[in-house]
């Protein structure tokens, strides 16, 4: 009877083991789908952040007083709201475009040495 107990003891620690490694191993995906997830969600906040502009909270209380005074027209509305520097996008495009159409140059001129010179037939 003794001889039972150990040896389901020993069956017991052993399924416990499998059981363990096994819960191990669904943890860790569970972690890197997680670490995905909140990864994504970081990047997903940090992008918005970065392309909506800030509101400036001096500039909305200046638009409502002017509105509750009966100042407030639309010249004056785009000239308080408009941008005064250009965003991300403007200055990653000011730098981007130049490099752009150089590099459509020289493919363009290395076309066009690959080939040689244009042949007219005269019919």
């Amino acid at each position: 009877m003794n001889e039972e107990l150990k040896k389901k003891a020993e069956e017991l620690e052993q399924t416990l083991e499998m059981q363990m490694s096994l819960a191990k191993k669904e943890s860790e995906d569970l972690v890197k789908v997680g670490g995905a997830i909140l990864l994504g969600g970081v990047i997903a906040f940090l992008a918005v952040r970065l392309f909506t502009g800030r509101k400036d909270k001096k500039t909305e209380k200046v638009l409502k007083v002017l509105e509750k005074e009966g100042l407030l027209d639309e010249e004056i509305h785009s000239k308080l709201t408009k941008k005064t520097q250009p965003g991300f996008l403007g200055r990653l495009s000011a730098v981007l475009v130049p490099i752009a159409i150089n590099y459509g140059r020289e493919q363009l001129i290395k076309k066009f040495n690959e080939e040689g010179p244009i042949k007219v037939n005269d019919e």
